[in-house]
């Protein structure tokens, strides 16, 4: 449940460092394993298939690995939707126009605001795949000029319930829609002002080793992938409780 950018159009857009691993940890903390992806890697999502089912089929406890990898991952000046001092916060990289992503949104998302409310903060930043979404970067400047006028998530939210492709004329409507002054918001996606923001977000992620959307970092561990609610949960109350190793 993830859309991948192409090998080719990641490393040639910024440098990788050299990283080990990218941990995952969809089921794996309740296994006492920590599924490894990586950049150029294969996909173990058969591991991650059978670590799923042997969840599903056993109540048993069991031990949490003893190291685990955190990244630190800057929020910077990107929107963030929550408490700055919440105990958990879960940084997306994300592309408009991934359907996975999309579902996350809608699907994933609420439950995590119903559930935990106030003790999660979400800070969403570009990971827009260019060689796959020819309005993602565009969408994504169309929710940082409504953020100039207090309204990044309104328009975020819009952006992912509307119905049909993105385009100008799309954008105009969701701006209506969640009650922007159209007359600044129209001269913001003239200029495409945010184009070198939503770059950097994209050089960033990708020098890290992200190739796919959506990609989380809860409190610096990484989850790839539209999970099932009852992955999240799993995470994020492990870490509210001081399961997982720091």
């Amino acid at each position: 449940m993830e859309e991948q950018l192409n090998p080719l159009e990641v490393s040639n857009a910024a440098p990788r460092r050299n990283l080990r691993w990218l941990y995952t940890l969809p089921v794996a903390f309740a296994l006492g394993f920590a599924v490894a992806y990586f950049a150029f890697a294969v996909p173990l999502q058969k591991e991650v298939n059978s670590l799923k089912n042997q969840l599903a089929q056993s109540n048993q406890a069991v031990d949490v690995p003893q190291q685990v990898q955190r990244y630190d991952v800057p929020v910077d000046d990107d929107p963030a939707f929550g408490p700055a001092d919440a105990p958990i916060t879960i940084i997306e990289f994300s592309d408009y126009e991934c359907p996975f992503c999309r579902k996350w949104h809608l699907e994933v998302w609420p439950r995590i605001q119903e559930e935990f409310g106030g003790q999660v903060r979400l800070v969403y930043r570009d990971f827009p795949l260019y060689g796959l979404h020819a309005n993602a970067a565009p969408s994504a400047n169309a929710a940082n000029c409504a953020g100039e006028q207090g309204k990044y998530w309104e328009y975020h939210d819009g952006l992912f319930t509307y119905e049909g492709g993105y385009s100008r004329a799309a954008f105009e409507e969701i701006g209506k829609q969640v009650g922007l002054e159209m007359t600044a918001f129209t001269q913001c996606l003239d200029e495409n002002r945010y184009k070198d923001e939503v770059e950097a977000d994209y050089a960033y992620a990708a020098d890290l080793g992200v190739q796919s959307t959506p990609t989380f970092f809860i409190n610096g561990l990484a989850l790839i992938g539209a999970q099932p609610y009852e992955v999240f949960r799993q995470v994020i109350q492990m870490e509210l409780n001081g399961e997982i190793p720091r």
